[in-house]
């Protein structure tokens, strides 16, 4: 035999001996005792024999159904089979079809039966409709028992079957659906698409207030300057997203417009450690008047609901706190207290680029454009600190300052921050 036909003899020999071992370990995972637990698991659960399913679970087991509970065993996992069971009287379980790996079992199952009651499901009272939902159960089974189970249900299936939802594609759900993209086009005007300040510095601003938050490209996605209004998280987010991502916030202060935005991203938050009480709690009001009794009558009333439905996100965990010097994408952090205990902004020296969070306002209370000024003084940590804030920024000689609202500051700076400092 020559040595080519020896080679592809050898390979041959390889090739079905793979084969074989691939079928051996396919029956050995078919057929494997993490299976078997998984299926007469679900066998005692469609003969309606709880105790026989709940002894199937390992003390402190945790069954997560998402979106409807997480709960443990033995006493979780009879509340939740057991209210299923009563909620459905002829429930009936199919096996479509299971794969295993190692100590872990996926089982893809469908539920017929009838919403019957008289235990209610999902919060829902009993309706007499017939239902089918299926889903997959992801079990984790060691010796012999089951140690969790992550499962994913149909859950839109029932609220559709039993009338709380229109059936999928009707005339009633595209109705619904064309109302729900309605609102959507309506809350995207609150907030204007992402818009270059400067090299690497985007700014998405929204109403109300005319609020402005800054990415800030950082190492393949972006930095947060300033969280904005809650009624610009959807703006906030996509703007994030289209330049890789949002990696941290920083917040110039954590009043509650400029928090608003920030529970919602998920993403570690950093600010001044005198700015962690308020970020985490009241968002500024612990050092306003109450009521915002300062504000004349008409305004006051505005505010106060501007702050409850449109700015505030409410209380935010901060990760980390910053300081002046600190380094932060490019920027330098620079201290400016007055209209919030820690205030900060940053400054980027290359371009003289300052990034001034409320430093000062160039808008009014009613949300007209005006001169640079002082933020109103109602609103103010301490108001000599924050005239004294606005002269430290304009020592720095910024080329364009870009505060928390409206437009920015640009040719003689300087001179227009201390206007604004003596006013």
């Amino acid at each position: 035999m020559s040595d080519d036909s020896a080679s592809k003899a050898t390979t041959k020999v390889k090739e079905v001996a793979a084969n074989v071992q691939q079928a051996t370990r396919t029956r050995r995972i078919t057929g494997s005792k993490a299976e078997a637990v998984a299926r007469r698991y679900f066998d005692a659960i469609a003969a309606r024999d709880l105790d026989a399913a709940v002894a199937m679970w390992a003390d402190g087991g945790r069954e997560n159904v998402r979106g409807q509970v997480d709960v443990t065993a033995p006493e979780g996992v009879r509340s939740y089979i057991g209210g299923l069971l009563d909620a459905v009287p002829d429930l009936r379980f199919e096996i479509l079809s299971t794969t295993t790996q190692d100590d872990h079992c996926a089982v893809q199952w469908r539920l017929t039966g009838t919403f019957a009651g008289p235990g209610s499901m999902l919060g829902l009272q009993p309706t007499g409709h017939p239902i089918t939902v299926e889903g997959i159960d992801l079990l984790t089974i060691r010796d012999g028992l089951i140690q969790s189970n992550d499962a994913f249900p149909d859950s839109i299936a029932v609220p559709r079957q039993i009338g709380m939802m229109p059936p999928q594609g009707s005339t009633a759900d595209q109705r619904m659906m064309a109302a729900f993209n309605a609102k959507t086009r309506l809350t995207s005007r609150l907030a204007g698409e992402a818009e270059l300040v400067s090299e690497g510095v985007w700014v998405v601003q929204g109403w109300p207030g005319r609020c402005s938050v800054y990415l800030i490209e950082d190492d393949g996605g972006v930095t947060l300057f300033d969280a904005g209004a809650r009624t610009m998280i959807r703006s906030v987010a996509s703007a994030g997203a289209k330049l890789g991502g949002i990696r941290r916030i920083v917040l110039g202060h954590a009043h509650t417009d400029h928090r608003g935005t920030a529970p919602a991203l998920g993403v570690p938050v950093l600010c001044h450690p005198a700015e962690v009480e308020d970020a985490e709690g009241s968002g500024g009001f612990r050092y306003w008047p109450e009521g915002l009794t300062g504000l004349p009558v008409p305004m006051r009333q505005v505010h106060r609901l501007l702050h409850r439905y449109a700015f505030d996100g409410g209380p935010v965990k901060i990760s980390d706190t910053v300081a002046e010097g600190d380094e932060l994408a490019g920027f330098r952090v620079i201290e400016i207290p007055g209209h919030a205990p820690g205030q900060i902004a940053l400054w980027r020296e290359s371009d003289r680029l300052a990034l001034s969070s409320d430093c000062f306002y160039t808008l009014d209370m009613w949300g007209r454009d005006c001169a640079p000024r002082l933020p109103e003084a109602m609103y103010n940590y301490d108001t000599d600190q924050a005239r004294a804030s606005i002269r430290k920024l304009a020592e720095l000689e910024p080329a364009a300052a870009w505060p928390g609202h409206a437009r920015p500051l640009t040719g003689d700076v300087r001179s227009q921050l201390q206007g604004a400092a003596d006013g």
